[in-house]
């Protein structure tokens, strides 16, 4: 077997290991295929499905105890780091601290599946103070459900994920192509909504000086807090004068400010 598949052949554990390890630190590195391609190989008796199952759980539960602990230390604001590397960063934020407030730690049971939530999830627990051991024991069970039902299934589709293959294999880069171009597609026009979004709403960013500044002087000024009451909660700070609001409630309360205010929004 040529090519790719012998490439996956030769290095087994260690490129699972790798894709998802880098996957949960949050690089664009495709981890399910790789786990599709282990499990494949496991029934077709090339590796132990047991073994390849053990792998890829260490593999997670690393990079994300690493966040953990940084969500812990930092708070909120590694969750606005990582967000920002989102390709829809003013609603990363907001997504994931709902789920959370919503599910609670069996948010991390199902974080995996759903894309934006898998890295941002461990930060977020370790910034609402869950206890190691339930985050653990939580973050396992994710783990466990998410590369195992991969590897299941690319253990069911052992013959068609071997055919494809080697169909990779044989025709190379140009298929590569075919496979990528949809979705470098999809990354370009979410970056130019995004941009396109930056200049239609001018969004200027300023900083707490300059806040403290207009407040001192007595300009007009209404401060609009769009975080979380949870988070608002756990952190006890809140700006003087802020009102609390939810996004659906934003358009609502404009209308019954004066023309000529500055408007700051404070998400984050």
């Amino acid at each position: 077997m040529p090519g790719l598949w012998e490439f996956v052949l030769r290095h087994g554990y260690g490129l699972m290991f790798a894709a998802v390890f880098l996957e949960q630190l949050g690089a664009p590195v495709p981890a399910v295929p790789v786990l599709m391609a282990m499990g494949a190989m496991a029934g077709l008796g090339y590796y132990s499905g047991s073994l390849a199952l053990l792998a890829a759980v260490l593999a997670t539960l690393g990079p994300d105890m690493l966040w953990y602990l940084l969500g812990r230390w930092r708070g909120d604001s590694i969750l606005g780091f990582l967000c920002k590397l989102s390709l829809e960063p003013d609603t990363c934020v907001r997504t994931t601290t709902n789920a959370f407030d919503r599910w609670g730690p069996a948010t991390l049971l199902v974080a995996k599946f759903i894309p934006g939530l898998s890295t941002v999830a461990p930060p977020l627990a370790g910034s609402a103070r869950l206890p190691f051991a339930r985050f653990v024991a939580f973050d396992a069970g994710g783990a466990l459900l998410w590369s195992g039902s991969s590897l299941l299934l690319g253990f069911l589709l052992r013959r068609k994920v071997e055919a494809f293959a080697e169909h990779l294999s044989n025709f190379g880069l140009g298929l590569l192509v075919v496979i990528g171009s949809p979705l470098a597609a999809w990354i370009f026009w979410k970056l130019w909504q995004r941009e396109r979004a930056m200049r239609l709403y001018r969004v200027t960013r300023l900083a707490a000086t300059d806040l403290k500044a207009l407040l001192d002087a007595g300009t007009p000024t209404h401060i609009i807090d769009l975080r979380a009451p949870s988070v608002i909660k756990r952190t006890g700070s809140k700006l003087p004068g802020a009102v609390t609001l939810r996004q659906d409630e934003v358009d609502v309360h404009l209308r019954s400010l004066p023309s000529g205010a500055h408007l700051v929004f404070y998400c984050s």
